[in-house]
């Protein structure tokens, strides 16, 4: 069996649906934007409740976290199982072993995409897709047990701090990863986009790299949403897309919090370039 599993992993809110959607402009090399609803054919997602229904045999009660975790690696061995040589597999699990079960396998990883995010600014975004307010998403992210909950269509994601997520996806891994900055994505998205398709392996095109980049704009995603919406917006959102800006925690985001946060996360955010 390969080792065929690229993994696309972030915190909620950094990049990740953003690179995902990149990607598969890139691959399929269309003259007109792929519909934002057709980016789940370009890859999967390790919660997927279906999917764990199908390992199974039957369908599963998802709020027995126990039960899900131990499907775990049914799910990853189903999704390698098409022997093809690359699986894009979004995650915004941790590394981490709940149960003593790995999440992120070595066994079926061939590489990892790990896009992290200024979480001054994460956390605003954070909190509009769960609809809760800042002070409640503040709690949440540097809370070491947070996770997204079990629900209809998902099997609960273990996520923890934003700092420990990071920390977990950039420590050691005995396969090639790379980790990119949200920020750096926006500034200079020719040149770290091709960073990531140097590590899928995809030769990078100019002219193709410059449509993609333009058929997965901010502008893009967001009229997209408005006309056709988006599957994937959760029910507590009305929109999924926002601006995608930086530095909007300046002015939105309560001195008090940030300063939580800073407090909690100072050492990993100054290592990123985030502090100061």
């Amino acid at each position: 069996m390969k080792k065929s599993i690229v993994w696309l992993a972030s915190y909620p809110k950094s990049g990740n649906t953003w690179t995902r959607i990149f990607l598969a402009n890139y691959l399929i090399n269309a003259d007109k934007p792929l519909s934002i609803n057709q980016v789940h054919n370009f890859g999967v997602g390790d919660s997927i409740a279906r999917t764990y229904d199908m390992v199974a045999g039957r369908k599963i009660d998802v709020n027995d976290i126990p039960l899900t975790i131990s499907l775990r690696d049914k799910v990853l061995r189903a999704i390698v199982a098409n022997n093809a040589d690359v699986n894009f597999v979004k995650t915004h699990n941790a590394r981490v072993s709940p149960e003593g079960v790995e999440f992120i396998p070595d066994k079926y990883t061939r590489s990892a995409i790990y896009i992290m995010r200024n979480p001054l600014d994460m956390v605003l975004s954070y909190a509009r897709h769960y609809g809760i307010d800042n002070a409640e998403a503040v709690k949440r992210i540097t809370h070491p047990d947070n996770a997204n909950a079990p629900g209809d269509k998902m099997v609960a994601q273990f996520l923890g701090t934003w700092a420990g997520h990071v920390k977990s996806w950039s420590a050691f891994a005995p396969w090639p990863r790379l980790v990119l900055r949200y920020e750096d994505l926006l500034e200079d998205p020719h040149k770290y986009f091709s960073k990531v398709l140097d590590l899928v392996g995809v030769p990078v095109e100019a002219e193709r790299l410059d449509r993609a980049i333009r058929f997965s704009s901010f502008d893009e995603l967001s009229k997209q949403e408005e006309t056709q919406g988006f599957i994937e917006r959760p029910e507590e959102n009305t929109k999924f897309f926002g601006k995608g800006q930086k530095d909007q925690w300046k002015t939105d985001l309560d001195p008090e919090l940030a300063d939580t946060i800073r407090a909690a996360f100072g050492d990993t955010m100054k290592r990123y370039g985030y502090l100061e």
